[in-house]
């Protein structure tokens, strides 16, 4: 079945009514768009929506999953911690404290589970279930539409391409989905398979993830040159890799540490306090003793690649970041921004506008954001 994309917005409370006042089959665009929020963190997404609006927006729904004893679909004036999804329209710039984005959401009414399928299959290949309703049959129309693994991923993992879209029901004959979403995981979220013996702390699972979505990145944009990976990009665009120097602010004990010394890269790792010994023994691993934030960009040499996982408040490390950024001996970085208490939104912001910068909030990250800023990411 072909589909047929119609200009019809959000207008009523009900998204239902909107796909039933359509023919079957007809996609309805929504004017807004939907975030799976950061689970424990509901609360900045619904803080980060109402600076945007300046207030309680007009138009937001809040969809509860039927399992926890909440209607499907529903209005609320209040914060709902327990919602599973947020619609919201008005809000133009990007939001951080999510899971996911559904960017471009659209409604629409099928009659069989095979029509189902078939709709989401004209669209795109890939398509990751985000359950609110109707569990049977949404794992039966799943069941028709292309596999998609939920198995653990050994790292380094290579993330494809292809578009990862993400769909839902709101009742048993109403589609609510977005082809295009914020990640190319799964509902935004990547489990690997851990290592249990050898990293000194469970840091090395955000550091895999930070560079399995460079890694995604650094390849779609070698697709969008029209060339092959590497041999038409600048070498300047290189992942950390044997030969790279880099730079691991607040190192200790030593996770990130590792998973750069298992790359090959020459590590200066600073800390006020000493890496695993193992790590002290790794002749690539140079340790500094010392508050990395004190030391200039120029004491330390141009390197290839800067990251920090420094405790500290997000406006000292964004003062530093700019330093580094000021000197010109590097424009590759991955930091977490950490936060002390509440969310702050403005230094966030910053964050955001510096160029060719990306941030996420990785499946490993807690109550902060990892910032990501290398000349091959969109700005």
């Amino acid at each position: 079945m072909r589909t047929t994309y119609s200009d019809a917005c959000v207008g009523v409370v009900d998204l239902c009514k909107i796909a039933a006042a359509n023919p079957y089959g007809s996609i309805c665009k929504l004017a807004g768009k939907a975030w799976i929020p950061v689970k424990g963190f509901e609360s900045h997404l619904d803080d980060e929506l109402a600076l945007q609006a300046h207030g309680l927006p007009e138009r937001m729904w809040r969809f509860s999953s039927a399992s926890e004893g909440h209607s499907d679909f529903k209005l609320n004036d209040s914060t709902v911690q327990s919602s599973k999804l947020v619609y919201c329209e008005g809000i133009e710039r990007e939001v951080f404290w999510k899971q996911l984005c559904w960017e471009e959401p659209f409604v629409v009414r099928f009659r069989s589970i095979g029509e189902a399928a078939e709709l989401l299959r004209a669209i795109q290949r890939n398509w990751a279930h985000y359950p609110l309703n109707c569990f049977r049959r949404a794992e039966l129309i799943g069941e028709k539409l292309p596999y998609i693994s939920k198995k653990e991923k050994a790292f380094p993992y290579t993330v494809p391409l292809a578009g990862m879209g993400v769909w839902s029901l709101l009742d048993e004959h109403t589609l609510l989905a977005s082809a295009k979403t914020s990640s190319p995981f799964p509902l935004g979220v990547i489990r690997f398979t851990e290592d249990h013996q050898n990293p000194p702390s469970r840091a090395y699972l955000k550091l895999w993830e930070a560079l399995t979505l460079l890694d995604f990145y650094y390849r779609r944009a070698a697709e969008q040159k029209g060339g092959a990976v590497p041999s038409v990009i600048p070498v300047e665009w290189a992942l950390p890799q044997r030969g790279s120097h880099c730079v691991d602010a607040g190192a200790c004990p030593g996770g990130w540490t590792w998973v750069l010394n298992n790359l090959g890269a020459e590590i200066t790792a600073i800390d006020r306090s000493p890496l695993a010994d193992f790590l002290m023994r790794e002749p690539r691993i140079t340790f500094m003793q010392h508050d990395a934030f004190t030391l200039t960009p120029e004491s330390l040499g141009k390197q290839d690649w800067v990251c920090s996982d420094v405790i500290c408040y997000p406006p000292r490390l964004l003062e530093w970041v700019e330093r580094w950024r000021a000197s010109g001996l590097c424009s590759k970085f991955i930091c977490t921004i950490k936060m002390q208490g509440a969310p702050d939104f403005d230094t966030i912001r910053r964050f955001a506008e510096i160029p060719h910068s990306k941030i996420v909030h990785l499946t490993a990250n807690k109550h902060e954001l990892t910032w990501l800023c290398a000349p091959f990411i969109d700005e």
